[in-house]
């Protein structure tokens, strides 16, 4: 039998496969609110068979967006159109999960179809913070350094977001510090230059997630997920790297953190990045056998055979897919097909006629 395709228990929370979506950000909301688009994206994906969708990275605060069109989640208006999807999703037997952000340094970017380039405040955009005053590249923005007052108003909002995201109905948490974005920016010594508690030594750049971590701990359920994703490695001299994830992990672990999602890169466009199918899975296997917490593989996973090689031979726990989930929102069942393992495909019974 596929490995697959066997059911997984988080806490209170069970999946029916190992088969989830990644977060992928869409770029379609006019001041962070969800739109028919996110109903329709996130929903199709939990009728393709997918044991869990998670919603994009969305903004803990307007000036945490990637871009103006970013998804949000800084007030309780904004509850209510997540929560449409959300009880669609949970409808068809998939765990509705949702990513909180805050872009940091790489905030104030127009959307990638319109070319992607930073948005300046003369033309609409905002002035980003993070750890230091290091734009992310050449015309970027600088960035404010966050005083501590910031930090502590930025904790509060990720606080807040996993309170509303609670209320909408979702029932798996993901903190986003990966990608160079804000949080990953602190764990990086290659844009955190600071000479505070927040800044120097490993356990001064891992401070402010942990306080953030331990914050939201507080507030989201004991018995629902609570899951990380970091990016393992920056591909770069002198960055963050795999033994720092690796003991990182072991710290999130003890305070209280479900799942490792195991990602890598963004913190600075120089990233000496080896792509290549299932180039990040060794940084899920590495973290899940030497920290000891559950792990998500991500990275040009397309084939059933390759995705259940993962899960069999203890590399990760979950799979999450994007691009190909992008390509066939019925990837799930189709690889059901591919594995012999018909019987355990979720398939909707309107769509029963054509499996």
């Amino acid at each position: 039998m596929a490995s697959l395709f066997d059911s997984i228990q988080i806490r209170g929370v069970t999946l029916r496969n190992r088969i989830g979506v990644s977060p992928m950000c869409q770029y379609s909301c006019e001041d962070g609110f969800a739109t028919d688009w996110h109903l329709v994206h996130l929903g199709s994906r939990a009728v393709g068979g997918a044991a869990l969708v998670i919603a994009e990275a969305t903004a803990v605060e307007a000036r945490g967006r990637i871009s103006p069109a970013d998804l949000g989640i800084w007030k309780d208006e904004q509850i209510e159109p997540l929560a449409k999807a959300v009880r669609f999703i949970a409808s068809q037997g998939t765990v509705p999960g949702i990513q909180i952000a805050h872009a940091g340094r790489k905030a104030s970017t127009a959307r990638p179809w319109d070319g992607g380039k930073p948005v300046d405040v003369a033309r609409g955009g905002w002035q980003p913070i993070a750890a230091s005053p290091i734009p992310f590249d050449a015309g970027y923005q600088i960035p404010r350094e966050m005083s501590l007052i910031d930090i502590a108003e930025v904790k509060r909002a990720f606080v807040a977001a996993a309170t509303r995201a609670h209320a909408a109905g979702f029932q798996w948490l993901e903190i986003h510090s990966a990608h160079g974005y804000l949080l990953h920016s602190f764990l990086s010594p290659l844009s955190n230059q600071r000479t505070d508690q927040y800044g120097g030594s490993f356990d001064n750049r891992i401070r402010f997630l942990i306080e953030t971590i331990r914050d939201i701990r507080k507030v989201w359920p004991e018995d629902k997920p609570f899951t990380v994703r970091i990016s393992c490695t920056d591909w770069a001299d002198r960055g963050w790297d795999l033994q720092q994830s690796i003991e990182l992990a072991r710290r999130l672990k003890a305070e209280g953190v479900d799942l490792i999602d195991c990602s890598s890169g963004g913190v600075v466009p120089y990233a000496k990045v080896q792509v290549g199918p299932g180039y990040q899975v060794p940084f899920s296997d590495a973290i899940r056998n030497q920290a000891h917490i559950a792990t998500a593989a991500v990275g040009i996973i397309t084939e059933p055979q390759q995705a259940d090689e993962i899960i069999r031979s203890g590399k990760a726990d979950l799979v999450l897919l994007a691009r190909q989930m992008l390509r066939d929102p019925y990837w799930p069942i189709h690889a059901a097909h591919a594995l012999d393992e018909q019987k355990r495909a979720h398939v909707p019974p309107q769509y029963g006629r054509a499996m």
